[in-house]
């Protein structure tokens, strides 16, 4: 028999549950009823649906409210009285306290499967799409994948204590971190060794916050507030020195490496050779290298590239699509709004020998029409576009007039938008598939193809 959920600190009053938000901090015994697209626990009470960070189905919790609205409330779990037979012990010590990981409790191959309903669920809300067939979900190594990280700092004038770590779930507050399990192992040395290069300093109170890189090289970001000391640089110049890294100091202008002969780089590896891209502190870039490298081999298996076909990259960024497909077709054209970024994918192209690049600055959230890139005769069109989405291009494709879209997407609801429009154009899915590329946290990637 279902267990009733009971009120423990308060009582609701039916008739102002729909106009009265619940006080934060209260608590209310729940039976979890199902899991949201985020991985949190959804049961509806008294007209309001809420939401239990850290719950699973049909376990019975007691919830501490975070914040409320009139018809929905935010919560995170704090006691499980009944246990779902799927729960399982984080392997993290800052499970459920650091705002990084919010899934962890969940064995990976039932996140994986979340994710992929979340998907389906998604397309079946927002669109009247049915995807039967999926294709495998891209998967890597559930914890040591993340190449970067944002470290918090602050330094407390009062008690002169500088916090460091990772911002707390549902606060600013800082949780001190010594290990986190997610990130690669470069990162986690540097983390660990981080706190003391920290405390060392003469003036903490000039930090923002601090940014580690891994790629080809590991790199160290000082995010300064005010002007760093000299002897400050030199502790952080000796810290990079020690651990085999670069160090890059960014103050009101871009981020600039101290040794300007210094440079971020990624690889990507194919069986012909190898193809290497720099980028700047600020550029986007996968956080997955391995999941990347995945990501880009299944987009060249998908699309089949003939030696004379000519493809269309928008939202290419440093060329991580780009450069690959142009190692197989005749000629690729890459579109991006950031102007940094542009520069840096034709400097991709010329320093991987790769002469049929041709890369403009677009802002693709605006009109295409009259765009020199849109009277080319394509053979197909690579979308991957931000969370936004890509519904400007997307009310405009018929102005490129080609048969194949590979749309890669980081959010589901986007996604069903821009697919609804797609195939009131004509164009069908034909393969679909998510990717992995954050384990233990709910974002989802997902690439499908569409052909008419």
């Amino acid at each position: 028999m279902k267990k009733k959920n009971t009120n423990l600190r308060f009582q609701h009053n039916h008739k102002q549950s729909i106009t009265k938000t619940i006080p934060v901090g209260k608590k209310q015994c729940l039976t979890i009823e199902r899991l949201s697209h985020d991985g949190r626990g959804i049961v509806k009470l008294q007209d309001k649906t809420w939401f239990v960070a850290g719950a699973l189905p049909q376990e019975e919790i007691e919830a501490r409210v975070m914040s409320s609205q009139s018809q929905w409330v935010n919560a995170k779990c704090e006691r499980i009285i009944t246990p779902s037979p799927l729960r399982q012990a984080p392997l993290c010590q800052y499970a459920g306290i650091c705002g990084g990981c919010e899934l962890q409790h969940i064995p990976y191959d039932e996140q994986v499967q979340l994710k992929q309903s979340s998907v389906i669920d998604q397309l079946q809300r927002f669109s009247s799409i049915k995807i039967t067939h999926w294709q495998p979900p891209l998967v890597g190594e559930p914890f040591g994948y993340r190449r970067r990280a944002r470290i918090a700092v602050r330094f407390d004038e009062k008690t002169k204590t500088l916090h460091v770590g990772f911002r707390a779930a549902f606060s600013q507050q800082i949780v001190p971190i010594k290990d986190c399990l997610v990130l690669t192992a470069p990162l986690q040395q540097l983390l660990q060794k981080l706190p003391t290069c920290l405390n060392a300093l003469n003036a903490p109170h000039n930090l923002g916050h601090i940014e580690l890189f891994d790629g080809d090289h590991t790199a160290l970001l000082v995010r300064h507030i005010k002007p760093l000391t000299d002897s400050d640089i030199q502790q952080f110049q000796l810290f990079c020195k020690e651990n085999h890294c670069q160090l890059w100091l960014q103050g009101k202008d871009k981020p600039t490496p101290f040794d300007e002969t210094q440079a971020l780089q990624y690889s990507l590896s194919f069986e012909t050779k190898p193809l290497h891209l720099n980028y700047q502190m600020g550029d986007f870039i996968q956080v997955n290298a391995s999941i990347n490298q995945q990501m880009v081999l299944q987009a060249l298996d998908w699309l089949t590239i003939q030696p004379n076909d000519t493809i269309l990259d928008l939202f290419c960024g440093l060329g991580n699509f780009t450069l690959p497909m142009a190692t197989q077709a005749k000629k690729v054209i890459g579109v991006e709004v950031v102007e940094t970024m542009v520069e840096s994918a034709k400097n991709n192209a010329l320093n991987n020998n790769l002469n049929n690049t041709v890369f403009h600055q677009a802002d693709l959230s605006q009109p295409i029409t009259g765009k020199t890139w849109t009277r080319e005769k394509l053979s197909a069109i690579v979308l991957d576009p931000p969370r936004d989405g890509a519904i400007q291009v997307i009310k405009q494709m018929g102005e490129l007039d080609t048969n194949r879209i590979l749309y890669i997407s980081c959010n589901p609801a986007t996604l069903a938008r821009d697919a609804e429009l797609l195939t009131k154009q004509g164009y069908q899915i034909i393969k679909a598939g998510i990717i992995d590329m954050f384990p233990q946290t709910s974002h989802i990637e997902t690439m499908v193809l569409f052909e008419r």
